[in-house]
């Protein structure tokens, strides 16, 4: 068995980013939050407008297939309006997935999403690591495809990769598609972070759908349209009986009306997502830059967070400052050592720069 190839049911604890509630009743003040990946130019002024209009059919239940959201984010992007269904955030498809699917054997990369782990260690599945090499980048390699063997039933990636941020070509992960072909294995490909590489176009295989019954593609409005509070997200498949199974292991009216509109909405809104990827783009080196310049170790990301290493504990100090860090230690293959920060805006990023100045020198 290849040394980064090891098999555990355990389960790390479950902490993620985003906790400003727990900070806000600690400290009386909203913290400047690093620790959660989502837009931070707000929710598009189109989207606040679509879930007041939508209040007034708060009286009624929600359409439970989400027909009309479906059919704008069919052409949205570019598959058949029966490839698509909706949940109540990516997490919520996860479990949907895992428990129509009802795996006995899984494989995850790691570090990765710790919810994959969470819907496969509720279900009962024995869930298998692939730990990824901090030398390489915490890139996926050859072992990876070579661990997908008969007898694994289930296979997640995140890409970009969550905490890492770093991708795959395109190629690998159809090679992956057809591993877990031969294998009889189901593929998720989590592409919630795909929108904020160079080119998605060039990386998502969601043009590979109907060539690939086994593919489960997941997308999410969290992170984009600063919606996380929202809780919408979509999975791509041509595999009606499969996308049935999903949609009936979860309650019928999982996505709220207001959800649905705010959705629609949101697709509307090109050039906020332009504006934020374009803000990305320019503010992420430069983050890398400062953070390098500290002495960290920073991994190459290409989403809108990084992850970089510190030898210096840095949670407790920058929530006194205020700001809000992602600690990595619960996140399979790192230690207390690596953190997780987002990307925002220049004003924000310089203030997190500054204050992390004042910790480490």
């Amino acid at each position: 068995m290849d040394q980064n190839h090891q098999t555990s049911v355990s389960t790390a604890p479950l902490v993620h980013g985003g906790d400003w509630v727990g900070y806000s009743e600690k400290y009386g003040t909203q913290p400047l939050d690093f620790s959660a990946n989502v837009s931070p130019l707000g929710v598009p002024q189109g989207i606040k407008e679509a879930i007041t209009a939508a209040a007034e059919i708060a009286d009624r239940y929600p359409d439970p297939l989400c027909r009309s959201l479906c059919r704008k984010l069919a052409a949205h992007e570019q598959v058949s309006e029966s490839d698509v269904l909706c949940g109540n955030g990516a997490a919520d498809l996860i479990f949907r997935a895992v428990l129509a699917q009802k795996p006995k054997k899984a494989l995850l990369p790691a570090p990765t999403f710790a919810e994959y782990e969470a819907a496969l260690t509720a279900c009962g599945c024995q869930v298998e690591y692939y730990f990824l090499r901090e030398e390489n980048d915490f890139r996926l390699d050859e072992g990876f495809l070579q661990a997908i063997i008969p007898g694994i039933d289930m296979v997640f990636i995140c890409e970009p990769n969550n905490p890492t941020g770093v991708s795959s070509p395109r190629e690998f992960l159809l090679r992956v598609a057809e591993q877990c072909s031969r294998c009889g294995a189901l593929f998720m490909l989590d592409e919630c972070f795909g929108d904020f590489l160079e080119k998605p176009e060039t990386h998502t295989l969601k043009n590979t759908l109907s060539e690939f019954p086994n593919l489960v593609i997941l997308k999410a409005f969290t992170k984009l349209y600063a919606m996380a509070g929202v809780r919408l997200g979509y999975a791509l498949c041509a595999n009606g009986e499969l996308l049935k199974k999903m949609r009936e292991a979860g309650q019928p009216w999982a996505v709220s009306s207001l959800a649905q509109a705010a959705g629609e909405a949101a697709l509307d809104e090109t050039a906020y997502v332009e504006n934020v990827r374009k803000m990305v783009m320019q503010e992420r080196p430069w983050i890398m830059e400062q953070l390098t310049n500290l002495g960290m170790r920073v991994v190459p990301g290409e989403a809108n967070y990084l992850l970089f290493h510190c030898p210096i504990s840095l949670i407790q100090p920058l929530r006194q400052q205020g700001i809000l860090l992602r600690s990595c230690s619960n996140y399979h293959g790192l230690d207390e050592n690596w953190y997780r920060t987002a990307v925002r805006t220049h004003e924000e990023n310089i203030c997190l720069i500054q204050a992390l100045n004042e910790v480490v020198r």
